[in-house]
């Protein structure tokens, strides 16, 4: 029993750490996307991001092989992933990332990062009303509080000066990646480098088609190099990061982890794009710290997924 409990301790803290590292990394790309975004269309821009994810990840298998370490066998894709994995690849990479850089190019940076606290909400909501997943109250307590820390941390930063179609393009990309992450969770015991890549170079190189079969410019060569490399490490990294965290947590204490992912967004768009944060933000900030202290020190009430 108590090698049990030890084991499952061991499984919430790195879930913790993943989820927490998987948001922070998330959470930076909205404004180095909204850097980007005067230099290059938010279509291309969305399927530049997904490839570079891709693409590192490509790069990453290659180096793993090469230094004789290769995936168990047991939690390789097989065939009958395939239907999930398309509607993760279309929802989750193709959908909510042009979702989203669409209504980034109509936002500040704060705001748009501020938003992306619907994700969490979302996710939640699904995977407790949809996919029947199981909470403890204290687990339940620390969704709500981090919920609430987001709920104020959009209700009192940024300007939303790009009107209502900017604010539902970014919500209905929040949608988009809550229906991605519970999807996610019911293959998250596959292998993660293998899932992610399946889907950003999936996502990336159908959005990036359809991007110049419309008629839309590619950038030049830096921005499409520095595009590449954004996607990699905001959504490869991310993504493989937030899949690890599913495995051992369950999408909806995830979704009070990637919580964080708006706070670490709206921060470091006051240094990147010139933006200011108000001290009401900050209070916010530490309201959510106390949701994620809950969930840490909640006991799981489920056998998390270790394959």
């Amino acid at each position: 029993m108590t090698a049990a409990l030890s084991s499952s301790r061991s499984l919430a803290i790195a879930g913790a750490i993943c989820g927490l590292g998987s948001a922070a990394l998330f959470g930076i790309s909205a404004p180095l996307a909204k850097l980007l975004l005067p230099r290059v269309d938010a279509w291309v821009l969305a399927g530049l991001l997904y490839l570079g994810a891709g693409v590192g990840l490509v790069a990453l298998r290659v180096a793993q092989r090469a230094a004789g370490n290769r995936p168990d066998a047991s939690t390789r894709l097989t065939r009958g992933d395939l239907p999930l994995l398309l509607a993760i690849a279309f929802i989750g990479g193709g959908l909510g990332p042009v979702l989203l850089l669409v209504g980034l190019g109509r936002l500040s940076g704060v705001a748009g990062a501020l938003l992306l606290n619907l994700e969490a909400v979302f996710t939640a909501v699904l995977a407790v009303t949809v996919f029947r997943e199981r909470v403890t109250r204290l687990e339940l307590s620390g969704v709500v509080v981090v919920v609430v820390g987001a709920v104020l941390l959009s209700a009192t930063g940024g300007s939303f000066d790009g009107g209502l179609f900017g604010i539902a393009a970014v919500v209905a990309a929040c949608l988009a990646w809550g229906i991605d992450n519970n999807l996610t969770a019911r293959v998250s015991g596959r292998n993660a480098v293998e899932l992610v890549r399946f889907k950003a170079l999936t996502a990336g190189t159908g959005n990036l088609v359809l991007a110049m079969a419309a008629g839309h410019p590619l950038p030049g060569l830096g921005i499409a190099v520095l595009s590449l490399g954004v996607g990699f490490i905001s959504y490869g990294v991310s993504i493989v990061l937030d899949v690890y965290a599913l495995r051992y947590i369950g999408a909806a204490r995830e979704s009070g982890y990637f919580a964080t992912a708006p706070f670490a967004g709206a921060a470091a768009a006051v240094p990147l794009l010139g933006e200011r944060m108000a001290a009401t933000e900050i209070v916010a900030g530490v309201v959510m710290a106390a949701g994620i202290a809950l969930l840490i020190t909640g006991r799981p009430s489920e056998t998390p997924r270790t394959a």
